[in-house]
């Protein structure tokens, strides 16, 4: 009996081989597309990993390097003699009336007064901005109200409307506030308004199926999608209200960074012209980098090359 179970499986298996269905053994996992499965008998250049086209890792404090490296050739420049003390003084030069104005002078209250104005015109106009964009954005009518205005008055020069706000809010400090609003709100109006342009439509009609409301719609939709250009056009916000101080703290001020080079220039102070330039780059690069941590920190669910 155990022969001819023997021979009836021998059979079977012959049967089965010959009509083609006996069970294979399991094939090895095809190759990704593009990506050839690598094995021993691959030629070398088959082998080798894919390319990284990104620009690679963040570096830490990489803004830093280009300031620095600047800094380092005007140091250098300076020791050999290469500057004329006169046109553009050595940096220790600089650093040292910075510190006797600091200690001794008004540098202290000029800082100040020149932060308190840019602080309240750029407060004024990311609110200004901020509500129009949105007006503008979420309707059809506000569109058509709001943005060929704004559209008109950013292509009228925004320094060019100093003589008639000053007829209008006088000599003050009201007009340099208004003006440096009005710097302000303009790109932060047409960032956001792009960005809230550019949601896809498919959203809408995604949050009209699920019945969202208004505000539902807004805070889960509208305002996720509209913050990467939001942040764009507050950088350029944040460096416009230093950009327009230093023109308007030349105009009837008392006090200021724009204050002190104008009469450091009736005094032929070049040091002290060059010490209130510094001193705006460093807040301009501060508020800058500033601005784009609170991006990162908010956008950090997003994935992009500087990230």
């Amino acid at each position: 009996m155990t022969d001819t179970a023997i021979t009836d499986t021998a059979s079977i298996t012959d049967t089965a081989s010959t009509t083609g269905t006996a069970r294979e053994p399991l094939a090895a996992p095809a190759a990704l597309p593009g990506r050839p499965r690598a094995t021993a008998a691959m030629p070398a250049d088959l082998r080798r990993p894919l390319r990284r086209l990104g620009p690679g890792r963040r570096i830490p404090y990489a803004r830093l390097l280009g300031p620095l490296l600047l800094l380092a050739a005007w140091s250098i420049a300076s020791a050999v003699g290469a500057l004329d003390p006169r046109i553009l003084p050595a940096p220790w030069t600089v650093l040292h009336t910075g510190a006797d104005r600091w200690l001794h002078g008004t540098l202290r209250a000029d800082i100040a007064d020149s932060l308190w104005r840019a602080a309240q015109g750029f407060a004024l106009g990311l609110v200004v901005g901020v509500v129009l964009a949105l007006v503008a954005g979420l309707s059809r009518i506000g569109e058509a109200v709001i943005d060929g205005t704004v559209q008109i008055n950013r292509s009228v020069p925004t320094l060019g409307l100093i003589p008639l706000f000053i007829l209008w809010l006088g000599i003050g400090e009201t007009f340099k506030v208004a003006i440096i609003a009005i710097v302000v709100y303009i790109p932060i109006y047409l960032n956001l308004h792009a960005a809230l342009a550019g949601i896809d439509s498919r959203y809408v009609e995604l949050a009209e199926v699920l019945g969202l409301s208004r505000w539902q719609f807004i805070r889960q939709i509208v305002v996720p999608g509209a913050l990467p250009g939001f942040f764009v056009g507050l950088r350029l916000g944040v460096t416009g209200s230093w950009l327009s101080l230093v023109v308007l703290e030349q105009i009837n001020a008392t006090s200021g960074l724009g204050y002190m080079m104008f009469q450091a220039q009736n005094y032929g102070q070049t040091d002290l012209i060059v010490l209130g330039l510094l001193i705006y780059g460093v807040f301009g690069f501060a508020s800058d980098s500033i601005v784009r941590l609170v991006e990162r920190r908010v956008l950090s669910w997003r994935r992009s090359l500087s990230s």
